[in-house]
């Protein structure tokens, strides 16, 4: 069954920008594929240690640089002509970066998300717009994520679609809340995941007007972290790089969809998430990279498995990495 909230805006975009006085076009396409791959463009940068350095070589981090999937393929292709310097993060004034934006989500990229390295450890905290910025991104600027996924006492999971208003990737299909713990002190708590976990909840009661009694912390069980990288096709000035939390939850939850967050949303069964699928094949719906990337790679042994889903917990420095980034 469909839930609707009616939008009645939608936003132009814009792929070629002024940075400082860096020129830089991005380009992305999207090709039918059953390997997908991420390009991090880091043959190409200058000067970009964080990118270049080599892959950690702990046993606990599993380096994949390519995901099966029958949808996407990440070609990207990345042009800059230097006039001067710049500093990461700052945008030169009268910038034209916002132009065309729902202003509630233009004030919502204040935020301050928690900026990491490669190995998830918290380094600063870093402004949500800076964060998403393929500028930043393109120079191994790194934060962290995290992607609930909801299961009601059907078994069911919970999708939503992310309102025309998002910066990235407006329209699209994806897992029930994906956002970011920000730099607060109880969002910070790496101790099982906790700081997560409370963002978590904050955030299903944000997009989705999930009561906290319905969803309490102690019901989110952390299963794994991935990292990735993909640039937003409908606006390739932002983008996003990511370590992702996914924290999984089954419960019986009352859903009121805040409209500046959530078009529309449903409960799907696995197969209906594979027609899904299909249909995103053949360019009839979208679905966010993220989702996609872990429905595929990991989803499905929790989804079967739901009432002992914590034997598939996975240690917390494990890092499954689908990109050279």
């Amino acid at each position: 069954m469909f839930h609707k909230v009616v939008q009645l805006s939608f936003n132009s975009r814009t792929s070629l920008f002024l940075f400082n006085q860096k020129k830089v076009n991005y380009i992305a396409s999207l090709n039918k594929s059953s390997i997908a791959t991420f390009s991090t463009f880091r043959n190409s940068l200058d000067n970009n240690n964080s990118i270049n350095k080599n892959i950690n070589n702990s046993s606990n981090i599993v380096d994949q640089h390519h995901y099966k999937s029958n949808n996407l393929s990440f070609n990207i292709k990345r042009t800059m002509s230097t006039a001067s310097n710049s500093t990461a993060g700052v945008v030169a004034e009268g910038t034209t970066i916002f132009k065309g934006h729902d202003q509630i989500q233009i004030d919502l990229m204040k935020e301050e998300c928690i900026v990491v390295d490669r190995d998830d450890k918290p380094l600063r905290p870093g402004s949500k717009k800076e964060c998403h910025l393929m500028e930043n991104i393109s120079k191994g600027l790194l934060h962290r994520a995290f992607s609930i996924f909801l299961f009601n006492e059907e078994g069911k999971l919970l999708l939503q679609r992310r309102a025309l208003e998002k910066i990235t990737f407006p329209g699209y299909w994806t897992n029930t809340v994906c956002s970011h713990p920000l730099w607060l002190e109880n969002e910070l708590i790496e101790e099982d995941a906790k700081g997560v976990r409370i963002a978590a909840q904050r955030k299903l009661k944000h997009e989705l007007g999930v009561p906290f009694e319905q969803a309490p912390i102690d019901a989110f069980t952390f299963m794994t972290k991935i990292i990735y990288v993909s640039p937003s096709v409908e606006d390739a000035q932002w983008g996003e790089h990511e370590i992702d939390h996914i924290v999984v939850i089954k419960r019986k939850i009352d859903v009121t969809p805040e409209p500046n967050e959530v078009m529309d949303y449903k409960y799907v069964s696995w197969e209906e998430l594979q027609e899904m699928f299909a249909a995103a094949d053949r360019k009839e719906i979208k679905l966010t990279p993220w989702f996609r990337l872990i429905a595929e790679n990991h989803l499905e042994k929790w989804w079967k498995d739901l009432d002992n889903v914590k034997q598939h917990v996975e240690p917390s420095d494990k890092i499954h990495r689908y990109c050279e980034c």
